[in-house]
């Protein structure tokens, strides 16, 4: 079995095109669509279903795309380890960051730190709102990730790191009923404006089950990703948000935004370091997996992070 072949069939799926593929790849299309055609003789399965708008995996295509991208991952650190020979660690570890989590605030210390203790690997992070990291994970195309939840889930397995209390992030000028200690109570603030992630991320499900458990129906006007953008609109007065301590202390400023607590009831959510069962991990993963254990664990036990929590 061709390795290139099944990589090939790999940027199909990817881009949903024989011919994109081809383009890409500098391979004619009908070169290309023999390779497929001859994948499919070997496994005896129709593994794409052609279609006027492109390609898509049938049962069987799904199956060895998830399987073709853990032999490709695991083909390439082959070949960084046999070429690099003994000596320091080296290769390329790749570390998926949960938006607005704990895992974002960790990113830069992390970095830090690989370039102080294993100079010779090199760190790929990334922090996306579209992708699916657990599934990523599984796959082979992430090596970890710090990710909201704690499992379980079939082909990745969670080491927790820490529980997360949410707070709200409100201008400074909003007038909001509030206790001893800037704590407030979730049924006072369901008439403010409220800018929140959108539904599929963690903490906006987070948000939205703890206002429907006590019956109550959030003023939400508008989802936002970019935290940029989110400090921003809340330093104009255009709405509140609710996160993680980790992630709004980030954004507040200083006489244009206000942290309060949030009561009855509490928000938290877990997170949790995410790995692949199935995909052996290498020097250079294991060691970036432990150093951030470490700093995330730390983290959760330092009294800088209101809120957080380290898990046991």
């Amino acid at each position: 079995m061709d390795i290139r072949r099944l990589q090939a069939f790999v940027k199909i799926i990817d881009l949903g095109s024989i011919s994109r593929a081809a383009d890409l790849l500098n391979i004619a299309q009908p070169a290309l669509s023999q390779q497929l055609a001859a994948l499919e003789s070997a496994f005896r399965q129709k593994l794409v279903i052609r279609s006027k708008s492109g390609v898509t995996p049938t049962i069987a295509g799904s199956v060895l795309y998830r399987h073709v991208q853990i032999l490709s991952k695991q083909f390439d650190r082959a070949m960084v380890e046999i070429t690099q020979g003994a000596g320091p660690l080296v290769g390329k570890v790749s570390v998926g960051l949960s938006p607005y989590s704990a895992g974002s605030t960790l990113s830069v210390e992390l970095l830090r730190r690989i370039r102080e203790d294993l100079p010779g690997i090199v760190l790929h992070l990334t922090e996306s709102f579209d992708d699916i990291y657990s599934e990523l994970v599984m796959t082979g195309r992430l090596d970890m990730a710090v990710i909201h939840g704690s499992g379980p889930m079939k082909g990745v397995s969670f080491t927790p790191l820490m529980k997360e209390e949410f707070f709200l992030l409100a201008p400074h000028a909003l007038n909001i009923p509030y206790e001893d200690e800037n704590t407030v109570q979730l049924a006072d603030i369901t008439d403010i404006p409220l800018l929140v992630p959108p539904k599929h991320n963690f903490v906006r499900k987070a948000i939205d089950m703890a206002f429907l458990r006590k019956g109550l129906e959030p003023t939400i006007v508008a989802e936002i990703e970019a935290l940029t953008t989110l400090q921003g609109a809340i330093q104009e007065g255009i709405g509140s948000t609710i996160l993680p301590w980790s992630v709004a202390s980030r954004i507040a400023v200083e006489g244009k935004s206000r942290i309060y607590a949030l009561r009855n009831p509490v928000i938290s959510e877990n997170v949790s370091l995410c790995i692949p069962e199935l995909v052996p991990e290498t020097e250079a993963s294991v060691a970036v997996r432990e150093r951030l254990i470490d700093l995330a664990r730390a983290m959760a036990s330092s009294r800088n992070w209101p809120g957080t929590h380290a898990s046991t």
